[in-house]
């Protein structure tokens, strides 16, 4: 099990990150991506915390651990910049807050994270067909979520997923312990944003995907 959207209390989580992978882990949880909401205001001293700690703090919780961001309401003509920002810094990971329906997201933020080629376009909400056809040929994994709001598009990523070949992660973007669903929880989420198991599987994979590429960055 696999959550690569995750906050502590560094942005507008519950827990410190050493809490929160140990609650993580306990249950269940194999890897994880610490991914607090970022801008080119604090990226630098987020990534300068976490970087040197997440190897030690992984191992000592039988667990991988990245150190990640999620930029968060960033101008789009500024997102470029500030993924570059992250990268140089160490991010292992770059997700981008997409335009979820139910917080107030400049339009034409998914466009640029695609477009900046993150890794992970999280609750893209009514993403475009040509935005999810440009995902694809960009790398962009989209996000299905689970949690409350964010995931009332599920299915229409899916959807449009499905029809242009877009890459997909389930990811819980926890901000309290109770937020870190098992896998079944994730499971039924996913097939019931329109997933057969096999696809649920595969977005398992995925993960382990930008896992292995994580630990490869930098």
């Amino acid at each position: 099990m696999i959550d690569l959207h995750t906050h502590t209390f560094f942005s507008d989580g519950e827990l410190g990150p050493a809490e929160l992978v140990r609650r993580a882990a306990v249950a269940g949880y194999k890897a994880l991506a610490i991914t607090d909401h970022a801008d080119q205001s604090n990226i630098v001293s987020l990534l300068t915390r976490l970087r040197p700690v997440v190897a030690e703090l992984g191992a000592a919780n039988g667990l991988t651990l990245l150190a990640g961001a999620e930029l968060t309401h960033v101008p789009p003509q500024m997102i470029a910049d500030v993924v570059k920002m992250a990268r140089d810094n160490g991010a292992q990971l770059v997700t981008v807050h997409g335009e979820t329906i139910v917080e107030p997201v400049i339009g034409g933020t998914n466009r640029a994270a695609i477009e900046a080629r993150v890794d992970i376009l999280a609750h893209p909400g009514l993403i475009s067909a040509e935005e999810v056809q440009l995902a694809a040929e960009n790398g962009v994994f989209l996000e299905v979520t689970t949690r409350k709001g964010h995931s009332l598009t599920n299915g229409h990523v899916v959807k449009l997923a499905r029809q242009f070949g877009a890459r997909l992660v389930v990811n819980n973007d926890a901000h309290v312990p109770g937020d870190l669903f098992s896998e079944e929880m994730m499971r039924k989420v996913a097939l019931g944003a329109g997933l057969s198991p096999e696809q649920f599987a595969e977005a398992q994979a995925n993960s382990l995907e930008l896992v292995k590429r994580g630990l490869h960055a930098v």
